[in-house]
């Protein structure tokens, strides 16, 4: 690495959902026992969550794709034997498939506290979980300028990990309903574009100078500037069920990232499109995920996800070389082929009632699926 040059490496977040064997419902009060064990066993690379049902695992920073799917392997493979101690297993969706959001009861921790008493009802109903994933940007002017330009492929990046198409037992429609929950809080969505950090850190002092947030935290972008890291958060994601595509999605947004760097290199950049037309694209792919369209608006025409996805793969195909990443990078065009978690438990449960399974016994089988396909498959990674 360059003198000057941002390094890179990243690190992901997921959130799981934490769901009875027997029942396959949510588990509203895990026993404190099974916190304990998973901080014992893999310390502050594990945490709870807004609520008692979610738990959240966090790798360390990583420089290869390999190192990002070994810590995952660990922590998925952690989590899964020390639920199923205690009759549980973790499901890496967005949605638990027919949960009710008025049973779940929040984490006592401070911090979480004030979140239900300021969020209220729109908190309660935050039944979801997601997959972040940071990129060190270390130069704050550039992690400014990168956000502004890489907010266009953000649609792009959660069509490949829709994780979230049942609500309460219901088919939603949406490939990831998640979003549409999340979107109920206030400062979500798109960030807003920026000329510069200082505008940025001038936009962050007006909120928190007027006692609206305590800091930039409560700032729940698609993508943002870490407060805690150097690094370009991107938050849009759906959590993955497959462990395999956490790595692909996660590849090829260091990847966007380190091409639009290059761009800067020599004196381009991509061409920064109004709010509106990002938000239409946001919504095709919370709609229908890789099955449809998205609108290249270069060429001002709706386009096919997988011959868009070929465009962005050629795209940064110097940077996954340079990264070591090509294989994963590739392993989006399966995310499509095979389809999306969202795809699958659609298909599961398309299955089950054709073979006669009544509604409540179909949506139980989705979670059986979710339970197997959340662990990864034996073996190194």
């Amino acid at each position: 690495m360059a003198p000057g040059e941002p390094s890179f490496t990243l690190g992901i977040e997921e959130e799981y959902l934490l769901v009875d064997r027997a029942t396959r419902d949510l588990v509203s009060e895990p026993p404190p026992e099974f916190f304990q064990r998973c901080e014992s066993r893999l310390g502050e690379r594990v945490t709870a969550e807004f609520l008692r049902s979610q738990i959240e695992v966090r790798t360390g920073v990583c420089r290869t794709m390999a190192e990002v799917a070994t810590q995952l392997t660990e922590l998925r493979r952690a989590v899964g034997a020390i639920a199923a101690e205690f009759g549980m297993a973790p499901i890496a969706a967005s949605t638990h498939p027919f949960a009710q959001w008025q049973r779940q009861r929040h984490t006592a921790k401070d911090r979480y506290e004030l979140l239900a008493r300021d969020l209220q009802g729109v908190a309660r109903r935050l039944v979801i979980g997601g997959m972040h994933v940071h990129v060190a940007i270390e130069d704050v002017e550039l992690r400014i300028d990168l956000m502004n330009q890489a907010s266009y492929f953000l649609p792009h990046l959660l069509a490949l990990s829709t994780s979230s198409p049942f609500w309460l037992g219901e088919a939603t429609g949406l490939k990831s309903f998640r979003l549409s929950v999340f979107d109920s809080l206030p400062r979500t969505g798109l960030p807003e574009r920026f000329e510069s950090h200082g505008d940025y850190e001038r936009l962050i002092g007006r909120l928190t100078g007027a006692g609206l947030i305590e800091d930039a935290s409560k700032i729940w972008w698609d993508l943002r500037p870490s407060v805690r890291y150097p690094t370009l958060e991107m938050r849009i994601t759906d959590v993955c069920t497959l462990l395999r595509d956490a790595v692909a999605i996660a590849a090829l947004y260091r990847c966007l990232l380190s091409m639009l760097y290059r761009l800067r290199r020599q004196n381009q950049r991509w061409r920064i499109y109004p709010l509106l037309c990002l938000k239409e694209n946001r919504w095709r792919a919370e709609r229908y995920g890789t099955s449809s369209t998205l609108v290249d608006f270069g060429l001002g025409q709706q386009v096919s996800y997988p011959r868009l996805l070929e465009e962005i793969l050629a795209l940064v195909a110097p940077d996954a070389a340079a990264f070591g990443c090509k294989d994963e990078v590739a392993a989006t065009r399966r995310i499509v082929v095979d389809g999306t978690s969202a795809d699958r438990q659609l298909a599961v449960h398309a299955r089950s009632l054709a073979a006669g399974a009544a509604p409540a016994e179909a949506l139980r089988g989705v979670v059986d699926w979710l339970i197997e396909a959340t662990q990864p498959p034996a073996g190194p990674p």
